[in-house]
């Protein structure tokens, strides 16, 4: 028998899904922007402005494939009356307090502001690594809304989300998630290439939860420590050369020359060997490709998991013997399984910087112990 909730989904349901907007869901302000809008207070991001005013926060989201404009975001405080007068985007009410979250990443974000209480449902609960999901979810605090492919719209709105925080992709539309009348937070910052820009979103997330000043203290301790660091690289008497990464199946995807990676090999004081290309994302070369360019590599650095010694690195394929870095044992392997890498370095790119830059110039990081990276021997 059906029960009064399942009844109540079953004539919502067909009301929610024809409440599309032009900015993919939420209530939309239509008026032009006024003058008083201040200059942006993000200064490294390339696709994120954030304007405040005394009455709403305006968030720009650029399109990183077709240039202008991906998203528009005007937040208003909830505790205000809602003003007649604002520019164009989808209207926010903050702090939110009810959201589905698509990315361990982000859930990390918000615990590290005091704000994971927010966190009221999130999809593909195996990819988070944070105990603090895994057991809200366990406990029946956390909604489990099925895959990030195709949500189950029912749990969804049983939840409530007074926002939905997801990952963009090039044409993305999200299914019927995007007919739902609530804001999707397209969270762009995995697409920055430099890292302090990446790291620069927190003030974004910041400002959804209620949380401006721990973000924006949270960010200038990022970018203090992180300049101290590349100022020590710069020092360096030494600038050895570097490889990452690993053949797998056949295809060894390498960092394009202007990508996240390079940008904190170069600022560790290392010399990228792929430095002058000009790709922000990724390369894709065979193994004798890179062993041309790279046999002589001083250092390797390898993202992967269950690598714990040279013999294992052979044996994940033979040739891998021939790279100097092997032989010279300067090989270094981050499990990203168990160091929390993906989730923990977005916003956190000092702590890569300190790993790389520890590792190549020992004597101007006396005493440090890697965090990420172990050598392999």
């Amino acid at each position: 028998m059906m029960t009064i909730k399942r009844i109540a989904i079953a004539f919502i349901l067909p009301a929610l899904l024809v409440l599309a907007s032009c900015y993919r869901g939420g209530q939309q302000a239509t008026a032009d922007t006024p003058a008083a809008v201040q200059d942006s207070v993000i200064t490294t991001a390339r696709l994120l402005t954030m304007q405040r005013t005394a009455q709403y926060t305006l968030v720009s989201i650029g399109d990183p494939w077709k240039g202008g404009v991906l998203h528009r975001y005007v937040l208003v405080p909830r505790d205000s009356v809602l003003p007649d007068d604002l520019p164009e985007g989808t209207v926010v009410r903050t702090p939110i307090s009810r959201a589905l979250v698509y990315s361990s990443v982000h859930t990390s974000l918000l615990n590290e502001l005091g704000a994971i209480d927010v966190v009221h449902g999130v999809v593909d609960k195996q990819y988070f690594t944070d105990s603090i999901i895994p057991a809200g979810v366990a406990a029946g605090r956390i909604a489990d809304c099925g895959n990030s492919m195709n949500p189950t719209v029912e749990r969804v709105i049983d939840m409530q989300p007074d926002a939905i925080l997801l990952s963009p992709y090039q044409d993305a539309s999200y299914g019927q998630i995007a007919k739902l009348d609530i804001p999707l937070i397209e969270c762009a910052d995995y697409l920055e290439y430099d890292p302090l820009g990446r790291a620069e979103w927190v003030k974004f997330y910041g400002e959804l939860v209620g949380r401006r000043e721990a973000a924006d203290s949270l960010y200038n301790a990022v970018v203090a420590a992180y300049n101290d660091m590349k100022r020590k690289a710069a020092a360096a008497s030494s600038h050895p050369t570097v490889v990452t990464e690993m053949v797998i199946s056949g295809v060894w995807n390498l960092p394009g020359g202007r990508s996240y990676m390079a940008r904190i090999i170069a600022d560790a004081g290392g010399r990228y060997l792929w430095a002058d290309d000009k790709n922000t994302g990724s390369l894709a070369l065979d193994f004798d490709q890179v062993l041309a360019v790279a046999h002589d590599a001083e250092y390797w650095f390898i993202k992967w998991t269950n690598i714990n010694s040279l013999k294992d690195l052979q044996g994940a394929y033979d040739l891998n013997k021939e790279m100097a870095a092997f032989q010279n044992g300067r090989v270094y392997v981050c499990d990203t399984d168990k160091t929390h890498f993906f989730d923990r370095i977005p916003f956190h790119p000092e702590v890569l910087l300190r790993e790389f830059a520890a590792i190549m110039h020992p004597e101007l990081f006396p005493g440090f112990t890697n965090q990420m990276y172990h050598h392999i021997d």
